[in-house]
């Protein structure tokens, strides 16, 4: 399903079931030694999804652990991102010499049903957006949409930046003609390849009861 966001030269691999938690590394089943039998699993079938993905270029198995600000540590010269929601778990990697950040997150496609979390994640403008599309389109739930693309821009951000974006520091326009959306930062963006950056732009799909969202920041030459 995400290949249909992130194609070539990006790799990804997906579950919609758990593996056993005896598939896990002992350092991965560490680290959720405490943790519910279906948090283990979850861990355990985002991580197996990882090796896969990072298979298709040449990488051998092996641990999947987190770095600074729990983000995935990944090998040297990769960059990724994973996303795990409710029956379904997600990884996306990438050469660092063709895409210099990636973002993925999947929500189910159900309404946030909290004004008041709505109103923690979006601004007045994003508010106004989700109710002219969802007269437009009640199927799709927007605002789990907008939320969904504010977690994909806040992963590829977090690793060029090592810094916090907060919901209210980027600006997203969802274009349902098609699927694809903008963040226009509202803090001093990072700098990549030489320019910094004032915007990230992604793609969502609504498949399987989810929204997926994903966000790249190719390499740029010249």
């Amino acid at each position: 399903m995400i290949e249909k966001l992130l194609p070539a030269p990006i790799a990804t691999a997906e579950s919609f079931h758990d593996d056993p938690v005896a598939e896990m590394y002992p350092e991965e089943r560490a680290l959720v030694a405490n943790a519910v039998p279906h948090r283990q699993r979850e861990f355990g079938t985002v991580r197996n999804c990882a090796r896969r993905a990072l298979a298709a270029f040449g990488i051998a198995p092996a641990p999947v652990l987190p770095g600074p600000g729990r983000a995935p540590r990944w090998p040297d010269g990769i960059v990724g991102a994973m996303t795990h929601c409710t029956g379904f778990r997600g990884v996306a990697v990438a050469r660092a010499a063709d895409i210099r950040a990636l973002g993925l997150d999947a929500e189910p496609n159900e309404p946030i049903n909290d004004p008041g979390v709505v109103d923690l994640v979006s601004l007045p403008e994003e508010r106004a957006q989700i109710s002219r599309l969802t007269a437009h389109q009640p199927e799709i739930s927007w605002d789990r949409l907008l939320f969904s693309a504010k977690e994909s821009v806040y992963k590829a951000w977090y690793p060029l930046t090592g810094r916090w974006l907060g919901f209210e520091d980027a600006h997203l326009t969802l274009d349902p003609t098609d699927a694809t959306f903008t963040a226009r930062l509202l803090v001093p963006g990072p700098v990549v390849d030489g320019r910094q950056l004032g915007e990230f732009s992604g793609r969502w799909l609504i498949a399987s009861g989810l929204v997926v969202t994903a966000v790249t920041v190719p390499a740029t030459t010249g």
